[in-house]
């Protein structure tokens, strides 16, 4: 799907809700409605084909035209003002009031006389969520990317006791950086034994050590979008506790990618997989969400929680991540991207094995 078709989309949501114009500001969002990647821009779409403008900076003069060269281009600052300014009077404009800060919409105000401005949240995030071919694809070259990366470290033995946490996660950041990566997708996760309990634990200093479990949470970005993995080692020959606690998060998660299908609800999949672990009697320790929606952001739309709304949708891409955290013990999560699709089970598009791996 183009740029075009996807404004396109928009504007069938647009006409639905009574808006000539959708003010976008979200820089997420105005990559996936024009392709443009700078630091700097706001968007203007309308419901009519016709009027859509791209504002940035003088920065990005050249930049613009080159990735957008079907829109009208303006250069000013600030850009959301500049940018709804252009609006012709009369118009009722929208705009995202999840993303638009006070002073900003103030300043929009103050460039809109004689338009309506109206609160529309979510209305292009609603149309991300449904990933089309290309951006399925971007997102399966980021996980086959990073698979590859996470092999090739522990087959070059770098999952070492002695080697520190820091150092590993360093390693395999560099790793996909090297295959071609523009970066790691967040700030690896690489726990090791009692801090592997700690499900988001920022890598430190600590040496692994025989005996340790070893969480590796970790993605990869590859134009634009991005990847989501965990694996969970054993440095050696893993203990009789640390084989029953990563054989029930693997049950978990394989009844989590199970319950994946169009039109179940959000709260069904996440107690698909956490019904497994309160049955175990470890409820009180899987204290997230069974996933989230990843694509152009590593955490976007839909959440797969015991608290979410809606349910999941064919096209969409999903993480499935329970995890069981032992306090001063270890924990284990096992994750993997999945993409749901119409009529059959969901396809998962990380490919490392799942199973617990003594190195």
């Amino acid at each position: 799907m183009s740029h075009p078709d996807r404004r396109d989309r928009l504007r069938t949501v647009l006409r639905a809700a009574g808006l000539d114009a959708l003010l976008v500001t979200d820089l997420l969002d105005v990559r996936y409605l024009t392709g443009f990647t700078g630091s700097n821009a706001a968007a203007v779409i309308a419901a009519e084909p016709a009027g859509d403008l791209l504002c940035t900076d003088g920065r990005y003069r050249i930049q613009a035209g080159e990735q957008c060269p079907d829109l009208e281009i303006v250069i000013d600052r600030p850009s959301a003002p500049a940018a709804a300014g252009r609006v012709p009077a009369g118009a009722t404009l929208g705009y995202d009031s999840a993303v638009l800060t006070v002073d900003g919409l103030a300043a929009v105000r103050d460039a809109t006389p004689g338009r309506r401005l109206r609160r529309a949240p979510g209305l292009v995030g609603g149309l991300r969520a449904v990933k089309d071919a290309a951006e399925v694809d971007a997102v399966g070259r980021a996980c086959a990317l990073a698979d590859t990366a996470l092999r090739d470290l522990v087959e070059a033995g770098g999952l070492a006791p002695g080697r520190t946490e820091r150092e590993v996660a360093l390693d395999l950041e560099d790793r996909m950086r090297r295959l071609g990566a523009t970066g790691p997708s967040f700030e690896t996760i690489l726990a090791a034994g009692a801090n592997s309990a700690v499900p988001h634990h920022r890598p430190t200093d600590t040496p692994l050590r025989r005996g340790d479990l070893v969480k590796i949470d970790f993605g990869a970005t590859l134009d634009g979008y991005h990847s989501d993995t965990t694996r969970t080692f054993c440095l050696g020959t893993a203990a009789d506790w640390q084989r029953e606690l990563h054989a029930l998060v693997d049950a978990a998660a394989a009844a989590g990618r199970a319950a994946l299908a169009d039109g179940v609800a959000v709260t069904a999949a996440d107690a698909a997989a956490r019904d497994v672990i309160t049955d175990a009697g470890r409820g009180a320790d899987f204290p997230h969400g069974l996933g989230h929606g990843i694509g152009l952001a590593v955490h976007e739309a839909p959440w797969l929680t015991w608290t979410g709304n809606g349910t999941v949708a064919a096209g969409q891409l999903v993480t499935v991540e329970p995890g069981v955290y032992l306090d001063g013990r270890g924990g284990v999560r096992i994750e993997d991207v999945l993409h749901v699709v119409a009529g059959g089970p969901a396809v998962a598009l990380t490919a490392l094995p799942r199973e617990l791996l003594e190195v």
